[in-house]
């Protein structure tokens, strides 16, 4: 564990950044930077401890933001960019990330969290030394060129300036907070046609919040120069398919599914380097994830 150190998390309203700064908070002194577009989101992170700081990353601006962390999460996005501005999101979502590495260069560590989004479509286990594409480009046009990018902008500023990087490309994170089997529940909850690829099933290796959280220090540890990269997913291998299907069971729906070739592909990642890394032992069971994540966004239709 992480103890009584200095901490920034970018992004810190997000999906992910969210836990894992509230669970690092206990223990250290936290920093949060997003745009705080959400003042009750903020006032929540406040009272968790978390000193937060308004920021955004299409235009950052360093003045209020110190420079003296022990260690960096770099969750952060810019949002609301039109799909198609690929100059806004290169400056945003790539650039804004070496600036911010630069700025923090005193740092310990830094973990750049990337996606798996990054490699191109196979049937095959990904591993971190696979072929890269432009993976969303049916559904997002900039989404997976900007992370490829961001990677290599990270992957240069820690070789500038000396500091020990881990770039963890994230699969599918879920929990109480959301994620993409959220969106999902969602609609199984609501009834509605799940969207899936005709060259389905659509496999993945989902990774639950508190495996996140657990991660985060054998993540920094692993840290190098250059940067090391790994990817940052569970260990069980499960389809959008089975976890609706699963789901559906849980609320006693009915669910159905259709076609539809802007759904997401398979994107299922082999984890040997992670488990290198970190110690996945007890890892939270997709099914007891998922059902966690039921019970706590629709209680009232748990009907098992």
């Amino acid at each position: 564990m992480i103890g009584h150190a200095k901490i920034l998390v970018t992004g810190v309203t997000g999906t992910v950044a969210s836990p894992v700064a509230r669970s690092l908070a206990a223990d250290n002194e936290v920093w949060g930077i997003a745009r705080f577009a959400d003042g009750h989101a903020r006032d929540e992170l406040a009272r968790a401890g978390i000193s937060c700081v308004a920021f955004d990353f299409m235009s950052p601006d360093f003045a209020g933001l110190p420079d003296d962390f022990d260690y960096v999460l770099h969750f952060g996005l810019a949002r609301g960019l039109d799909p198609l501005d690929f100059d806004g999101h290169l400056t945003g979502n790539a650039e804004a990330g070496g600036l911010l590495l630069a700025h923090c260069r005193r740092a310990r560590s830094f973990l750049h969290c990337s996606s798996t989004s990054v490699y191109l479509q196979s049937s095959q286990l990904l591993r971190e030394t696979a072929p890269l594409a432009d993976n969303h480009r049916n559904r997002n046009p900039a989404y997976s060129i900007t992370k490829i990018a961001a990677e290599a902008v990270i992957r240069a500023t820690a070789r500038i300036f000396g500091v020990p990087t881990t770039i963890a490309r994230l699969n599918v994170p879920y929990g109480d907070n959301g994620g993409m089997p959220a969106r999902y529940l969602d609609l199984v909850a609501a009834g509605k046609p799940i969207p899936v690829h005709p060259a389905g099933p659509a496999i993945f290796t989902p990774i639950h919040e508190d495996d996140i959280v657990a991660s985060i220090p054998a993540l920094l540890a692993a840290a190098r120069v250059p940067a090391v990269t790994v990817n940052w997913a569970g260990v069980q291998v499960v389809s959008v398919e089975e976890w609706c299907e699963f789901m559906g069971s849980v609320l006693g729906r009915p669910v159905r599914f259709e076609y539809s070739e802007a759904a997401i592909q398979r994107v299922a990642c082999d984890t040997s380097l992670y488990q290198q890394i970190v110690d996945c032992a007890q890892m939270v069971d997709w099914r007891d994830g998922m059902r966690r994540m039921i019970r706590a966004r629709h209680p009232r239709l748990m009907s098992a």
